[in-house]
Formats: structure tokens, sequence, C-alpha cells
């Protein structure tokens, strides 16, 4: 949480510079000091975009790149690279009337930026969320990966490792449906029940890891009944299965 919730101020600060952005655009003299001020809040925006939505990324950009395409300066292609580095429009040689506003093209464009970059606090939860759950999945895969190996070597430790993983899974399973535990350290039994009983998941799941707890208390607790290696198999190839379908 302190990592979104760092990510959010970081953006709330982005955006209190809009005023002061679009008020030195709007002064002629001052495109230097525009210049060095947008730059660092570019800098810092366009990765926050990257971050936070890579769909608005290149709308985001457009609006400051210059497209190197370009054939003629117009209104339409105007970018605020182009005002900062001082290029605008010619006047007309027979009206010498200037064919658009750069000011009020840079303020427009400057606005949509931070627009775009409003938009994206809703999404900061669910792309932190989706994350993590990617980070914790990986993290299961790889211990169940270190399991499925020391098996080979310590049947036991293999299997304690598979029932860490189950009972840190249900427990988030847990957290993301807001479940209240009485115990501080609940075990796999103190998850599963609670669990069945607000119908997360039916009775055949309820009895499958009602089952792998049994498996993994005869690896961590039963010193005078060694598991065998289809036990301590079935374990690990359960856990896997159970994680990859309770959520």
């Amino acid at each position: 949480m302190r990592t979104v919730d760092d990510i959010k101020k970081f953006l709330a600060e982005l955006l209190k510079e809009e005023q002061s952005l679009v008020t030195l655009s709007d002064e002629g003299g001052e495109i230097l000091k525009f210049g060095w001020q947008y730059q660092v809040w570019y800098t810092k925006a366009v990765k926050l975009v990257e971050l936070l939505g890579r769909d608005r990324l290149a709308e985001f950009v457009s609006h400051y790149m210059t497209d190197p395409k370009r054939k003629r300066l117009t209104a339409d292609t105007y970018s605020i690279q182009d005002f900062i580095r001082g290029v605008g429009p010619r006047p007309d040689v027979i009206t010498g009337k200037v064919p658009f506003d750069i000011h009020t093209l840079v303020a427009i464009r400057l606005t949509n930026q931070f627009q775009i970059l409003a938009a994206l606090d809703s999404r900061i939860d669910s792309v932190f969320a989706d994350v993590t759950g990617h980070l914790f999945a990986e993290l299961q895969d790889s211990e169940l990966q270190t399991a499925s190996t020391l098996a080979k070597a310590n049947p036991r430790a293999a299997g304690a490792l598979a029932g860490v993983v189950l009972e840190r899974h249900l427990q988030r399973v847990a957290d993301n449906h807001q479940i209240s535990l009485t115990k501080r350290n609940p075990t796999i039994a103190d998850l599963n029940n609670p669990l069945k009983a607000k119908d997360i998941y039916d009775v055949l799941t309820w009895r499958k890891i009602e089952f792998l707890a049994d498996l993994r208390n005869l690896c961590v607790h039963q010193k005078k009944t060694e598991p065998t290696d289809a036990q301590v198999e079935e374990l690990i190839a359960g856990v896997s299965a159970i994680v990859k379908s309770v959520f």
C-alpha cells in the first residue's frame, strides 16, 4: 500500500503544475523558462503514463513530439516540441497575419496531457493489484518448482514448502474476499472452513484442501511416519491445482 500511496502522491504533485505551465506557455518572453519546467515535468509524467496507461501513451507523447513525417507546419501538426524549439508559423506575405496562435495551441495540448494524466488516477489500484497478483503467481510457481526438485532429496521439506504455498494462497483469497479470521496466524484448516462457509468454493474443493492439509501435516508433524514420494508428489500437484483455480 505504501507504493500505491506514493504513486498517488506523485501523480497529485504532477497535476499541480498545470496552471504554472499553462501560464508560462502564454507569456511570449518565457519560452526558455517554460522549456526547462516542462521538460522536467514531461520526463516524470511520461514514465507514469507508461506505467499506468500504455494505451494512452502514444496519444500523450503525440502532444509533445513533432511528427517526423510532417510535410508542413499547420495548427493540426504544431507540437509542444516546436514551441520549445522556438518554431512558429510565418506571417502571410499579403495580410501579414499569423495563421494560428502558438500559445493557444500549446495550452490546448498541455491541457490534453494533464487530462490524460488525471484520468489515470482511477487505474492505480487496479494496476498495482494486477502487478501484485502476477508477481505472487510467479512466486508460487517458482516455489512449487523448488518443492518438486527438493522432493528428490528431502520429501518432508518439499511437502512443508508446498504447504506454505497453499496456506499463503488461502490467506490471500481470504483477504481478497474480506473474510475476517479469528486466529492471528491461521493454518490451512483455519482458512479452509471460513472460505467454504462463504461459498468461495464448493465442498469438493474444500475436501481436496482438507486432504492436502493432512498430507502437509504428515510432512511437518508426524515424525514417526515418513511421507512417501507419491504422497509428496500428490501434495505438490494438488497445491498447484488449487492456486490456479481458487481466487
